[in-house]
C-alpha cells in the first residue's frame, strides 16, 4: 500500500492511463499520415478514446462503437488493428488517401454493420472474406482501384443492404449470384470496365432494391422483363450502354420510381403509351441519345416532373399542353427531334424552369409569353425551329437569363429594350431571323455579355456608343443587316474583343481612331458598307489580327505600310479607292484579288496601275533598275549555267523527268513546278518519316516552302507504328490533298501546290521555321516555350480543330492530332498539319464508318477508337486532350517512367497521390499555376474515357478562351464523378448554328 500511494504521488497520470481500446486507436493514429493534424487530440494521456475526433462510444460500456473519419484527409494502409474493437459498428474513412489492399480476412469485425470506403487509393481484388461479417447492412467501395472479377462469395451476404463498387476497375461481367442478396435495397456498379454482357434476369430477384445503378457497365442486348418485378425501385439508372430493343413497356408499372434513366444507348420504338398515370412519384425522365421514336405520352406530360430529357431521338408530333401544369419541372431538353406544332402557351407560368433547349425541331407559332414566369430561368436555346412572332416582352425582366440562341427562325418585330440589357446574359444568339429595329442603348446594362450574334436579320440605326460598355465582349457579329451611321468611338474600348464582323451594312464615316487598342482583335470584316477616310496605320499593331477585310467601301490614301507587321490568312481591300504604292510584302500576284478595283493602286502585280501615268514611271524605274543589273547578271550566267550542270550531275540517281510532272496548285504561285525540283537533294532535307522526306525549300525570290516527298507503295518498317509492319501503307496523298486543298483557315497549314509523277509525289506547304510543337517540347530548347506561349499554341491549335469539327461541310476528322503534327511559325503560331489520315464525318451517320485499321500514334489514340476502329470527332478531342497534357506536364504521351500507363493514366494517378504540383512542369512560372490548373482541367476533360463527357472542339475553344480571360465557370458534379460542363455541353451537342 505505501509503495501504490509512493508510486500515485509522484506519477499522477498513471492512475488515469489509456485504456486498451485507446491503445489500438492510438497505434491507428501512428499509421497515418495526418498532413491536417485532425487526429492531434489522440492523446495517449487519455483514459478512454470517447472524446477523441471522430470517435463515438457506448455511454454505458465506453467500448468504441464509430469511427468516423470522412474527408480527414488521411492516409496509409487500412488499419487492421481496427478489428480488434469488439463492439465496433461503423467505420468510415470515405473520401482520404487510404492506400494499398485490404486484409483478406476480417475475422474480429464480426459487429460491423457499416463500411464505408469510398473515395480512396485502395488497390488489389476485393476481399471474400467480407461476407462472412454476419452484420453487415452497408459496404461502399467506390472510387477506388480495385480489380479482378467481383468475388462469388458475395453472393452469400446475410443482411447487407447497400453494396456500392461504383468508378472501380473491374473486369468479368456482372454476376448473377447478386440475385441471391435478397435484403439489398441499393447495388451500385456503375462506372467499371466490364467485359461485354447482358443483365443478369436474376437482379430481378431483388425485390427489395430502391437504387439500382448500371450506366457504363457495357451492357448489351435487351433489358431482361425480370427487372418489371422490382415494385420498390425509386432510382434506375442504365445509361450509356450499348442496350437495344424497345424501351421496356413495364416501365409504367415502376410506381415508386422517382428516378429512371436509360440516355445514351440504342433503345428504339416508342415509349409505352399507357400507365404513366399511376407514376406519381416520377420526377426525372432521361431517354436522350437513343433511337425512340413515335409522340410524347399525354400522360407522362401530366406527372409532376422536375426533368424530362429525350433529346437525340427521332421523336415527333406535338408536344402535349399538360407539360405546362408542372409545379416542379425546371429541366426540358428536346433538342435534336422532329417535334412540331406549337409550344404549350403557358410554358413556365407554374413551373420553375431553369433549362430549356427544343432546338433542331420544326416547332411553329410564338414562343411562350412566361417561360420565366418564376423568375428562374437561365437557357433558352431554340435555334433552328420555324418560330414566328416577336420576342416577348416578359424575357425582357428576365435577369436570371446566361444564355439565350434564338437562331434560324422566323422571328420578326423590335427586340424588347429591356432584353438587350439582361445583367447576366452571356450570350445572345439571334442569327437568321427577321428582327428589325436597333440596339436599344440599354445594353450598357448587359455587362456580363460575351458574344452578341446578330446576323442576317433585319436590325438599322447606328450601332449605340453603349456598346463600349460590354468589357467582357469577345465576338461582336452583326453581318447582313441594315446598321448605318458611324462605327461608334467606344469599339476601341473593348480590349477583350476577338471578333468585329458588321459586313454587309450600310455603315458610313471613317474608322474610329485608337483601334490599336483592340489587342485580342483576331477577325475584322467590315466589307460592303459605306465606311471612308484613310485605312488607320494603326491596324498594324493588332499583333493577333489574322482577318482583314475591307473591300466594297470607299476608303481612300494610300495602304499603310505597317499592315506588313500582320501574319494575315486573308486580306481584302478590293473595291475602294485607294492610291499609291502597294506594300512590299503584298505586292505579289498571289494578292491580286486582294486590291480589284482600286484604279490609283500600283505594284508589281498584272493588271495594276497599267495606263496611268505613274504606271509608266514605275514601269521605267523597273526598267532602268534591270539596264544596271544586266552587265553583272551576264558575268554570272556562264557560272551559274556550269554549277546548274554539276547539280544535275550530283542529283543523276534521283534525277526526274520533269516534263512528265503535273502540278495542281491551291493558291496563286510565284514559283513553278521546276524551281522546286531542282532543289530536292540531301543538303535540304530537314527530316523524313514512314512516307517519305521532308525538304526546305528557298525560292528565288527569298519565299521559304516546305516540300513532302511522298514515293508510292510505301512498306511500312517502322516499329512505333500503329499499323501493321511490313503492310502497303495509304500514302494519304489523296487524303492530303482533298483536305488541305479546300480548306482556308489561319491555324491549318497552308498547302501551296502537289506535284505528281508515276512513281513520286509532291506536296508544297508553307515553311514552318520553328518546327513542330513535339520536338521543340520535347527538346533542350523546350526553355523557349513559357506557359504564355504555350496557353497560345493551346488556343491556335484549337481554334484549328473547332475549325474542321464545326465549320467544314461535311465535317473532317483529323484522326492523328498530336505534338508532332502542330507546327510552330516564326512568332510560334501554331498551324494543324499532316492531314494524311484524315476523314470526312458522313452528315447522315453518328460518325465515320469502321476502319480497317487503328490510324494515330501511341497515347494519342481514344479508347473507344482502339476497341471499335469507329472515329468521329471525339477521337480527336481526346488526342488533342493529350497535347494540353504535354504543354502542361512537358512530358511526352508515353514514356518509360510512366511503367505500363500512359501520360492520360500518369496525369490521373499523380494527381490522386501526390497533388498538382508534381504534375505541372517545374519549367513553369508559379505565377501561372491557377492559370495552368484550369487548362489541365479542360485537358483531362477532353480525355475522359466516356466521349460522350468530352465537350465539342467549340466548347474547348470558348473554355480556353475563359481562361484567358480568368472566368472559366465552375464544373458540375454528377453522382460523385466530376463531368464539369455535363449539361451545357449536352445542349450546345444539338444546338450548334
Amino acid at each position: 500500500m505505501f509503495l501504490q500511494i509512493f508510486v500515485t504521488l509522484l506519477f499522477p497520470t498513471l492512475i488515469f492511463s489509456l485504456n486498451q481500446e485507446g491503445l489500438y486507436l492510438h497505434n491507428v493514429k501512428l499509421g497515418f499520415d495526418d498532413p491536417d493534424s485532425v487526429l492531434s487530440n489522440w492523446n495517449e494521456h487519455d483514459e478512454t478514446p470517447c472524446n477523441w475526433f471522430g470517435i463515438t462510444c457506448d455511454q454505458t460500456t465506453r467500448s468504441v462503437t464509430s469511427l468516423d473519419l470522412a474527408n480527414a484527409n488521411v492516409a496509409g494502409p487500412f488499419p487492421s488493428l481496427l478489428c480488434r474493437l469488439k463492439k465496433l459498428r461503423y467505420i468510415s474513412l470515405y473520401n482520404n488517401a487510404v492506400n494499398s489492399t485490404l486484409p483478406e480476412d476480417f475475422s474480429g469485425c464480426e459487429s460491423l454493420e457499416h463500411l464505408d470506403l469510398a473515395q480512396n487509393f485502395l488497390v488489389g481484388t476485393l476481399p471474400a472474406s467480407l461476407p462472412e461479417l454476419p452484420n453487415l447492412k452497408y459496404l461502399d467501395l467506390g472510387g477506388n482501384n480495385f480489380t479482378g472479377d467481383i468475388p462469388s462469395s458475395f453472393g452469400s451476404f446475410r443482411q447487407l443492404e447497400v453494396l456500392g463498387l461504383v468508378g472501380n476497375l473491374l473486369d468479368g461481367t456482372i454476376p448473377a449470384f447478386l440475385g441471391n442478396i435478397s435484403t439489398l435495397k441499393q447495388l451500385n456498379l456503375s462506372y467499371n470496365p466490364f467485359s461485354t454482357g447482358q443483365i443478369p434476369p436474376e437482379l430481378g430477384n431483388l425485390t427489395n432494391l430502391e437504387v439500382l445503378w448500371l450506366s457504363d457497365c457495357n451492357l448489351v442486348g435487351e433489358v431482361p422483363d425480370t427487372l418489371g418485378r422490382l415494385k420498390k425501385i425509386v432510382d434506375l439508372d442504365l445509361a450509356v450502354n450499348y442496350l437495344d430493343g424497345p424501351i421496356p413497356s413495364w416501365l409504367t408499372e415502376l410506381t415508386s420510381a422517382e428516378q429512371i434513366e436509360l440516355y445514351n444507348n440504342s433503345f428504339t420504338g416508342e415509349l409505352p403509351a399507357n400507365g404513366w398515370s399511376k407514376m406519381t412519384a416520377l420526377r426525372r425522365l432521361d431517354v436522350s441519345m437513343n433511337r425512340v421514336t413515335g409522340t410524347v405520352p399525354r400522360e407522362l406530360c401530366e406527372l409532376p416532373l422536375e426533368s424530362l430529357n429525350l433529346y437525340e431521338n427521332q421523336m415527333f408530333g406535338e408536344l402535349p399542353q399538360g407539360i405546362a401544369n408542372s409545379p416542379n419541372l425546371y429541366e426540358l431538353r428536346l433538342f435534336h427531334n422532329r417535334f412540331n406544332g406549337s409550344l404549350p402557351k403557358d410554358l413556365g407560368k407554374n413551373s420553375p424552369l431553369l433549362w430549356i433547349d427544343v432546338s433542331e425541331n420544326k416547332f411553329s407559332g410564338e414562343i411562350p409569353e412566361n417561360l420565366c414566369g418564376k423568375g428562374f430561368l437561365e437557357e433558352l436555346l431554340m435555334i433552328d425551329n420555324v418560330l414566328t412572332g416577336e420576342i416577348p416582352a416578359s424575357l425582357s425582366e428576365c435577369r436570371s437569363l446566361l444564355r439565350v440562341r434564338l437562331a434560324h427562325n422566323q422571328l420578326s418585330g423590335d427586340v424588347p429594350a429591356g432584353f438587350w440589357g439582361l445583367p447576366h446574359l452571356s450570350l445572345l444568339e439571334l442569327v437568321d431571323n427577321s428582327l428589325s429595329g436597333d440596339i436599344a442603348k440599354t445594353i450598357a446594362s448587359a455587362s456580363n455579355l460575351s458574344a452578341l450574334i446578330l446576323s442576317k436579320n433585319k436590325f438599322s440605326g447606328p450601332i449605340p456608343e453603349e456598346i463600349g460598355s460590354l468589357e467582357n465582349i469577345l465576338d461582336f457579329v452583326g453581318n447582313d443587316n441594315q446598321f448605318s451611321g458611324a462605327l461608334p468611338a467606344s469599339l476601341v474600348m473593348l480590349g477583350q474583343l476577338g471578333r468585329l464582323d458588321l459586313h454587309n451594312n450600310e455603315l458610313n464615316g471613317e474608322l474610329p481612331s485608337g483601334i490599336h487598342s483592340l489587342k485580342r482583335l483576331n477577325e475584322l470584316n467590315l466589307a460592303n458598307n459605306y465606311l471612308s477616310g484613310a485605312i488607320p496605320k494603326e491596324i498594324g499593331g493588332l499583333s493577333v489580327l489574322n482577318y482583314l477585310d475591307l473591300s466594297g467601301n470607299q476608303f481612300t490614301g494610300k495602304i499603310p505600310m505597317e499592315l506588313q507587321n500582320l501574319k494575315l490568312n486573308q486580306l481584302n481591300l478590293s473595291n475602294n479607292d485607294l492610291s499609291g504604292d502597294i506594300p512590299p510584302l503584298y505586292a505579289k500576284e498571289m494578292y491580286r484579288s486582294s486590291f480589284l478595283g482600286n484604279a490609283g493602286l500600283c505594284g508589281d502585280i498584272e493588271g495594276l496601275c497599267e495606263g496611268t501615268a505613274e504606271g509608266k514611271t514605275a514601269g521605267y524605274v523597273w526598267l532602268l533598275r534591270l539596264l544596271f543589273t544586266l552587265a553583272g547578271l551576264v558575268f554570272v550566267v556562264g557560272v551559274v549555267w556550269f554549277y546548274w550542270k554539276y547539280k544535275n550531275f550530283k542529283k543523276a540517281k534521283m534525277a526526274i523527268d520533269k516534263s512528265k510532272w503535273t502540278l495542281m496548285s491551291f493558291h496563286k504561285l510565284g514559283f513553278n513546278e521546276y524551281e522546286i525540283l531542282d532543289a530536292l537533294d540531301e543538303d535540304n532535307l530537314i527530316g523524313s518519316g514512314a512516307s517519305g522526306k521532308v525538304y526546305k525549300v528557298v525560292l528565288s525570290k527569298g519565299d521559304t516552302v516546305a516540300v513532302k516527298k511522298i514515293l508510292r507503295n510505301t512498306k511500312i518498317t517502322d516499329e512505333s507504328s500503329d499499323i501493321e509492319k511490313g503492310s502497303i501503307q495509304d500514302d494519304g496523298f489523296e487524303a492530303e490533298v482533298e483536305t488541305l486543298g479546300k480548306i482556308r483557315h489561319k491555324n491549318i497549314v497552308k498547302l501551296w501546290c502537289c506535284c505528281t509523277t508515276r512513281d513520286c509525289k509532291l506536296l508544297v506547304y508553307e515553311y514552318m521555321p520553328n518546327g513542330s510543337l513535339g520536338d521543340l517540347l520535347h527538346s533542350s530548347k523546350s526553355g523557349l516555350l513559357d506557359w504564355p506561349m504555350r496557353y497560345k499554341i493551346a488556343m491556335d491549335a484549337a481554334e484549328g480543330l473547332s475549325y474542321l469539327h464545326h465549320d467544314c461541310a461535311p465535317p473532317i476528322v483529323h484522326r492523328d492530332v498530336k505534338s508532332n503534327n502542330i507546327l510552330l511559325d516564326g512568332d510560334f503560331g501554331a498551324r494543324v498539319a499532316d492531314f494524311g489520315v484524315a476523314k470526312a464525318v458522313d452528315a447522315n451517320a453518328k460518325g465515320i464508318k469502321s476502319m480497317s485499321v487503328i490510324a494515330g500514334s501511341c497515347g494519342y489514340i481514344a479508347p473507344e477508337y482502339a476497341y471499335t476502329l469507329r472515329v468521329n470527332e471525339k477521337s480527336d478531342i481526346y488526342s488533342f486532350g493529350v497535347v494540353i497534357l504535354e504543354l502542361v506536364t512537358g512530358k511526352r504521351p508515353v514514356d518509360p517512367e510512366f511503367g505500363e500507363k500512359d501520360l492520360v493514366k500518369w496525369v490521373c494517378s499523380t494527381l490522386d497521390q501526390k497533388g498538382v504540383d508534381h504534375v505541372i512542369d517545374p519549367k513553369h512560372d508559379s505565377c501561372f499555376k491557377e492559370e495552368i490548373c484550369k487548362v489541365l482541367n479542360i485537358g483531362l476533360l477532353c480525355t475522359s474515357p466516356l466521349p460522350i463527357n468530352r465537350p465539342s472542339m467549340r466548347r474547348v475553344v470558348k473554355m480556353l478562351q475563359e481562361v484567358g480571360a480568368g472566368n472559366l465557370p465552375k464544373a458540375a458534379s454528377k453522382d460523385g464523378k466530376l463531368t464539369p460542363y455535363y449539361y451545357e455541353e449536352a445542349s450546345d451537342q444539338g444546338s450548334v448554328a
